[in-house]
């Protein structure tokens, strides 16, 4: 029978390509300013587009050009309603992660 890992240990052997992809991925999203500014905007509440573009002080094109690439990492998701798309966080891990990645940072 087979132990069980802690749950703060990683059994590197057992990473596959599709695995290591979604992880350097995922990093490769939270590797952009921009990114973060959105994901942390979204941590809070959902956004459409415009609210977002406001908020943040960016181009509407910008914002959803970065909630695409969000979207495809199954980071964001969203809502219709009407003609307007409401945005929110998709993954509570990677917001946690990013969530103590801010306070790591702010506390140095």
């Amino acid at each position: 029978m087979e132990e069980k890992k802690a749950n703060n240990e990683i059994d590197t052997k057992d990473l596959d390509q599709e695995t290591l992809f979604v992880v350097s991925q995922t990093f490769k999203a939270l590797g952009d300013p921009t990114r973060i500014r959105i994901l942390n905007l979204l941590f809070q509440k959902e956004y459409s587009v415009n609210g977002i573009a406001e908020s943040l002080n960016l181009r509407q094109s910008t914002v959803s050009h970065q909630l695409r690439f969000l979207k495809n990492l199954r980071l964001v998701k969203y809502r219709r309603e009407g003609t307007t798309l409401y945005y929110s966080h998709d993954d509570e891990h990677v917001m946690n992660m990013l969530k103590e990645t801010i306070n790591h940072a702010c506390h140095h």
